[in-house]
């Protein structure tokens, strides 16, 4: 518990104004011994020269900063017969390879035993911090079960509480039509603007996180607060322009979340079982919108149009709490620049250097921004691939949001629903990620690890069969729900229709967050902000487009016209599938 509030936000402020005196990491703490495999890199080159002794094994008196030296000094060629090794855990050539998988597999075996790592050394002398032994309880894949589970906890709890705060403010619609005097279409702009910009948002903050001086946590958290002190003049402004501002700027310090998790989970899980936390992920992501409505419904119903706004503020409070106070660093490049830092404290050499101080000094605001704004266009414009899977999952997902504006439509009118029970009936989409999630689950459990571990990676395309079966879903279930909602139908069949919808997009989701990262490697954080965008600008049209659609042409034809396009969807993913390794052969941004 000590280590996990010391590496949050919190933890960190109270070391600054102790000035390091409380919480101290194990470089910081009276009788830390450097460990013997940086003890003799640093010694190596003071070999034979005067002040040294290491031919008598003797102690080395160079200076008081070398007191915390060892006793014992070997030269580096001997270190590997004390049983030490060098370590292979971030020196893969492509974070999402074959290559990864096994190296993950044999440091799985090596973590059960604590074996000194030894460091690497560059051609100019500088020593790369690294993790000091096989099973070092900084490094974020070591971490205890419970101690990832509660991360992942976070990290999921931050996203549903942004994507709650999308649809939580439809029940207000019309307490907005009658305070402001706007029409239906400008009532929901502060919706559609909320879906907007957490579109926007990744383009400025997936890239800021990789930054290494940066991590992961300061944008996490100072964006996060930003965002929770938005909701409070948003709860109460009084005019429509200033609503929809305010509205846009939540969304857009809302996004990190939605930038990040899946980076998250990469530092502490192995590419192998990641896609477990990606589903919670996603799970988390369907269900912040499905229980918005439900939760703000009778609220506003009992009391007003602000109510929904103030549960934003209510959500956003504990969960600003909770990231304070437990939320630690997980990226491994900021983690061991800290600690190269802190080496260089205790022992005055400066060539006790992280690879990820090295690498930083080759990025340029210029190289950051083509990355974030240009590089995302590109691929998507330039790779076929890449087109269609954006275009696909910004048309399902435009959909999704449709769902805000048709349900009003639907069951009030034909079976009599009111505002909270409209929310009930948003359940349906949850009741659907749930099964998308255990369908997808006994996916990983029961063939995809099983097949990964005995035969390797497969070719990319493998991964898309779930994405296939939810293909076929995705226009079935649209065309349920449009057909049968109608008073003669019990209103349970369109439901059901909306539950097989969701569980399409679920597993069509879930599969190309495992494809784009395998088949882009070295664009897959480019790739995730481009996606993200496309289908935040499509959800964003969708709600301002889906009410006029299902008035002038109907319910039942409107949504015929959204499930004739996703009919497409199905033709497109087979392509895929039967000729990706053909277009990744022609692309200049896939790994064959």
């Amino acid at each position: 518990m000590e280590d996990l509030v010391r590496e949050a936000p919190l933890g960190q402020a109270i070391r600054f104004l102790s000035r390091n005196r409380l919480f101290q990491y194990p470089e910081e703490r009276a009788g830390f011994e450097l460990p013997l495999q940086y003890a003799t890199q640093l010694n190596a080159e003071k070999n034979g020269r005067p002040g040294s002794s290491l031919a008598t094994g003797r102690p080395v008196e160079l200076s008081p900063a070398h007191s915390v030296f060892p006793e014992d000094f070997r030269p580096e060629s001997d270190l590997e017969g004390l049983g030490m090794t060098r370590t292979k855990s971030r020196h893969y050539s492509e974070p999402y390879s074959n290559e990864r998988v096994q190296i993950e597999q044999q440091l799985a075996l090596e973590r059960t035993k604590t074996t000194p790592i030894v460091p690497q050394k560059t051609s100019d002398g500088i020593i790369l911090v690294d993790w000091y032994t096989t099973d070092d309880p900084a490094n974020p894949q070591n971490w205890s079960r419970s101690k990832r589970a509660f991360v992942t906890f976070l990290i999921c709890a931050y996203t549903w509480v942004v994507y709650t705060g999308s649809s939580i403010y439809a029940p207000s619609e019309s307490g907005v039509m009658e305070r402001f005097g706007v029409s239906y279409t400008e009532a929901a702009l502060p919706l559609s603007l909320y879906v907007l910009a957490y579109g926007v948002g990744p383009l400025l903050f997936a890239p800021l996180s990789e930054i290494p001086i940066i991590g992961r946590n300061p944008v996490y958290i100072l964006t996060f607060v930003v965002f929770f002190a938005l909701s409070f003049p948003t709860a109460v402004v009084d005019s429509f322009s200033g609503l929809l501002a305010l509205r846009f700027f939540q969304g857009f310090f809302g996004s990190p979340a939605l930038a990040n998790g899946g980076a998250t989970f990469s530092d502490m899980y192995s590419l192998l079982y990641v896609p477990y936390q990606l589903s919670w992920w996603v799970f988390s992501a369907w269900g912040g919108p499905a229980l918005g409505p439900l939760m703000a419904g009778f609220a506003v119903s009992a009391k007003n149009w602000r109510w929904s706004l103030w549960e934003i503020v209510w959500m956003a409070a504990p969960m600003t709490l909770l990231l304070l106070l437990f939320m630690p660093e997980t990226s491994t490049p900021t983690i061991l620049l800290q600690r190269a830092k802190r080496l260089r404290k205790l022992t005055g050499d400066s060539r006790l250097q992280a690879q990820s101080e090295i690498d930083q000094r080759n990025l340029s605001p210029s190289g950051v921004l083509v990355n974030a704004l240009i590089k995302p266009i590109e691929i998507t414009m330039k790779d076929p691939a890449i087109f269609f899977v954006n275009i696909y999952t910004a048309l399902f997902y435009g959909i999704y949001y449709t769902f805000f504006e048709v349900f009003p439509l639907v069951f009030p009118p034909m079976y009599g629903f009111n505002l909270g029970e409209i929310g009930i009936a948003f359940l349906a989409c949850q009741i659907g990620a749930t099964i998308g999630l255990i369908i997808y689950f006994s996916y990983l459990h029961w063939y995809m690890i099983p097949d990964n571990i005995n035969n390797g990676l497969r070719a990319q395309e493998h991964r898309l069969v779930p994405a296939i079966f939810g293909s076929f879903l995705l226009p079935t279930g649209l065309f349920i729900f449009g057909w049968t909602a109608r008073p003669s139908i019990h209103w349970i069949v369109p439901l059901i229709g909306v539950v097989i919808f969701v569980v399409g997009t679920f597993l069509i989701l879930q599969s190309i967050f495992v494809y784009v990262p395998l088949s882009y490697p070295k664009y897959a954080a480019s790739l995730f902000a481009g996606n993200d965008l496309v289908r935040s600008a499509l959800a964003c049209g969708s709600i301002l487009y889906a009410r006029p659609l299902f008035i002038n042409v109907g319910v039942a034809e409107g949504v015929s016209v959204l499930a004739g396009l996703s009919v497409l969807g199905i033709f497109g993913m087979v392509a895929i599938y039967l000729t990706g390794a053909k277009l990744r052969a022609r692309s200049k941004f896939a790994q064959g």
